[in-house]
């Protein structure tokens, strides 16, 4: 980790942090730091300067010596001179912290955590002379200690998805994509291309682990399944790799999707040349895939053709122009890469080590060595984002921009005493254009907006490897999307664990295996959704058949299903409006209106037969049908018997009325209709209908219907309206030929004789029709059974009422002559 120290005007002392690998170098941790320059605000770095370090082993009762650094670090060279470049460029720009001069202080850790918690602690203390060997516990204890001061640390590279905890790390921010965001980007590849079966390696540390258990969650939700998932760690033993490589041998799956560094895979990549495991493709985090010490010609038989995501590059203007004026003259702290880039040394004692002596004139312009690699500016960008940032947020901090910040209603300008804690108020709200274009921004997790490029292994013409980018990756910040673009030609392998079942076969699983893997076995007659073209080269989708609203059938059934309903509610009204009138109140008006509503959703239930069947139309179909009718049934019911007990009232001596009053009418009709809705209630509870395809009835089509679920409950739907509807018929029948006017049973009978003879067509018909003519069928028994009742009991009142109003009397109701009235 690099950490970074403010200071304001050398009185006071605010600390910030620049997040990275553990640094090193060769030279002395007491002559640290490296680099440095005064300035109103200073800012504190630790870097990699040096890739090892080693120990003296001390003697009995001796100090222990100093760790010395070895193996020079060109790129951590370039980050530093890019901290350089960005803090000139904003102590040069007038609108950008006016008046205030930012300096800096880089220090080198050698790669080891001891040095760099050491150079930690140097920078909270503003003391550079303890630089003692540290035990590993002063990590903990200096993160602790980072925790409380709300010390700002932000990265260019660490992107363990960890440090998006915010209630762990409050103040730690990042200019490279969280690893949260790429794990997720490479499920969304792998499922690009088609791959659904895949192995998996990872490097067994918070990166790896972290990163691929994402990976897999995300994997998992695309439905790709993983064969085999191995950790690896640079110093496993031998036998830990050759038996990874083994179970890579073994598997039958063509892709690896690799969450590993460069270090750690690179031992694997040997062992695996040594074996001769090749033609896999390999997928790569940005880790390893864009590392320049694995993409060597030697490593291309194993990685070629290997394709994964890195962070966007970009254009610096002045960056280049920068670096060539870099000079040891003007710091000694690039003596060391001065030598390293010229093959030359610096005056020394030694007489015999200055051969080729280096004079510190010497030009960069032309020189190809990796410290001038300029062309992608990738870490670098964001290294000059990082401290873009923080100028920024000390720029708004100054000027108190948005007035809600430590200083609001003061004089912020003048300040001296900058605290940690006030400059994370205006990190959080940092926000600026680069001059490249790019939107530099922190979520509410510190995290910057997650921008990938798509890069392929390939091999030049001169031999050597290259990632060419072929894709981006890009999610906006509103996060509501994303989106891969491929555009390379390269080949692509096929990863599957099963192939892809033929036609007249399908799908069967493994026992013990992902769903990924199946066997293929030969349809049953009637599973095959597929028939072939004219010419039988090509297997098409069967057409698939309902009663569909969109067709004649279906639109003149519903018309008449609307028409019926409006014509009763009509009806209904010309009762309600005549309610007071003898013929009305003679005719039982509350079972009249009772049998209207009910006759209403009779014609209503058949509008839920068309259409393409789902689970609820299935439920109401023949639910809604079956209670409607007893309702409609028992209403007609209950009027017959008001007509036979009303005769029987008239005789001498009976006193019958007064057993079927109202209330018992009521609670007749409540009860015959009770006995169905327990009917649909078991049959909804046991075995409801439910939407079907039905491939046996045709081979040509698919025929899409409503299954009864129980057949049972369906006869005993339509059982127990047919048992109500002849008990009605013979009770009508049986009062046909009463006296009076106000007998209305002749209709009745009239009406329950179409009924019947209706529904005992209906059952063969139904039986005996093919797919949606079946439907049809049921609807127009509805609608013709619906009909009978509606017309014969209520069409020949409403022309008493409507066009002969002087018959609507109780005088002639209760007339005795006969001739020329309707018998009602």
């Amino acid at each position: 980790m690099a950490f970074l120290k403010t200071t304001y005007k050398r009185n006071r002392t605010a600390f910030m942090s620049i997040a990275q690998e553990p640094l090193c170098r060769r030279h002395r941790v007491s002559e640290m730091p490296l680099f440095s320059k005064d300035g109103d605000i200073t800012i504190g770095g630790i870097f990699s300067l040096h890739d090892n370090f080693v120990t003296v082993k001390p003697t009995f009762n001796d100090k222990p010596e100093p760790l010395n650094c070895k193996g020079l670090n060109v790129y951590e060279f370039q980050t530093v001179a890019a901290i350089m470049f960005c803090l000139e460029q904003i102590n040069n720009n007038t609108d950008l912290l006016p008046g205030v001069s930012l300096g800096y202080k880089i220090y080198d850790s050698c790669s080891s955590m001891p040095m760099a918690m050491s150079a930690a602690m140097a920078l909270v203390n503003g003391n550079e002379e303890t630089w003692d060997a540290l035990q590993s516990i002063l990590y903990l204890l200096v993160n602790i200690m980072f925790a409380s001061l709300s010390c700002l640390q932000i990265s260019h590279t660490a992107t363990c998805a960890c440090l998006s905890n915010r209630k762990e790390y409050p103040s730690f921010f990042r200019t490279i994509p969280s690893d949260f965001f790429q794990s997720r980007t490479l499920a969304k590849l792998v499922k690009h291309f088609g791959w659904k079966w895949i192995g998996a390696i990872r490097s067994d540390n918070d990166y790896g682990n972290g990163g691929m258990a994402t990976f897999l969650q995300e994997a998992q939700n695309e439905g790709i399944c993983v064969e085999f998932s191995e950790s690896i760690y640079r110093t496993y033993p031998r036998e830990k790799f050759l038996k990874t490589v083994d179970v890579i041998k073994k598997s039958s799956a063509k892709v690896i999707v690799a969450f590993s560094s460069s270090a750690d895979l690179a031992i694997l990549v040997k062992e695996l040349l040594i074996q001769n495991v090749t033609g896999l493709q390999w997928i790569g985090s940005e880790s390893w895939v864009s590392s320049v010490n694995l993409a060597k010609p030697v490593n291309y038989r194993v990685l070629g053709g290997a394709i994964g995501f890195i962070i966007s590059s970009a254009v610096i203007p002045g960056l280049k122009e920068f670096f060539l004026n870099i000079n040891p003259s003007k710091s000694p702290g690039w003596n060391e890469l001065w030598e390293n880039i010229f093959n030359c040394t610096f005056a020394t004692q030694d007489k015999a080590a200055n051969i080729n002596p280096c004079t510190g004139s010497e030009s960069l312009q032309g020189i190809n060595h990796v410290f001038m690699y300029l062309s992608e500016l990738r870490i670098i960008n964001n290294v000059y984002k990082a401290v873009y940032s923080i100028a920024y947020a000390l720029h708004d901090l100054l000027m108190c921009r948005d007035g809600q910040g430590p200083f609001a209603n003061k004089t912020c300008a003048n300040q001296k005493n900058i605290q940690p804690w006030q400059l994370l108020h205006y990190m959080n709200k940092v926000h600026f254009i680069t001059k490249s274009g790019e939107n530099v921004y922190f979520d509410e997790n510190g995290d910057s907006v997650a921008r990938y490029e798509l890069v392929n292994w390939q091999l030049t013409e001169d031999g050597t490897v290259k990632y060419i980018t072929v894709g981006l990756y890009d999610v906006p910040k509103t996060n509501e999307s994303s989106r891969v673009d491929y555009s390379g030609n390269c080949f692509i392998p096929v990863s599957v664990c099963s192939e892809s079942c033929h036609p007249g076969t399908r799908k069967a699983a493994q026992k013990g295996r992902p769903n990924c893997c199946f066997d293929c076995i030969p349809c049953a007659d009637g599973e095959i959704k597929y028939k072939s073209n004219y010419l039988r080269d090509l297997c098409i989708l069967k057409d698939t058949e309902f009663l569909a609203y969109e067709e004649i059938m279906g639109e003149i059934l519903a018309l008449f299903s609307l028409f019926g309903a409006c014509v009763t509610l009509g009806i209904a009204a010309v009762f309600f409006i005549h309610k007071d009138t003898p013929i009305v109140r003679a005719n039982n008006s509350e079972l009249s209106f009772l049998l209207l509503f009910s006759l209403t959703l009779c014609f209503l239930c058949s509008l839920t037969f068309i259409g393409r069947p789902t689970d609820w139309s299935c439920l109401l179909r023949h639910t809604a049908f079956g209670i409607t009718f007893v309702l409609c049934i028992s209403c007609v019911l209950g009027k017959t018997i008001v007509v036979l007990m009303a005769f029987r009232a008239t005789l001498p001596g009976s006193n019958v009325m007064k057993w079927f009053g109202p209330v018992q009418q009521r609670l007749s009709v409540f009860a015959f209709t009770s006995v169905q809705i327990l009917i649909c209630t078991l049959w909804l509870t046991i075995v409801p209908p439910f939407p079907y395809k039905n491939l046996k009835s045709s081979t040509e089509k698919i025929i899409l219907e409503c299954d009864l679920g129980s057949v049972v409950a369906f006869y005993a739907v339509l059982g127990y309206i047919g048992f109500l509807s002849i008990i009605c018929f013979v009770l009508a029948f049986f009062a046909r030929k009463l006296p009076d006017n106000f007998n209305e049973a002749k209709f009745i009978t009239f009406s329950m004789l179409i009924f019947c003879a209706v529904w005992i067509t209906f059952i063969p018909v139904y039986v005996s029709s093919p797919g949606k003519y079946t439907v049809a069928v049921e609807i127009f028994a509805i609608l013709a059974s619906s009909f009978a009742l509606l017309f014969c009991i209520f069409i020949p009142k409403c022309y008493i009422i409507l066009l002969k109003p002087e018959n609507n009397t109780k005088k002639h109701l209760m007339g005795k002559n006969q001739l020329n009235n309707f018998q009602l």
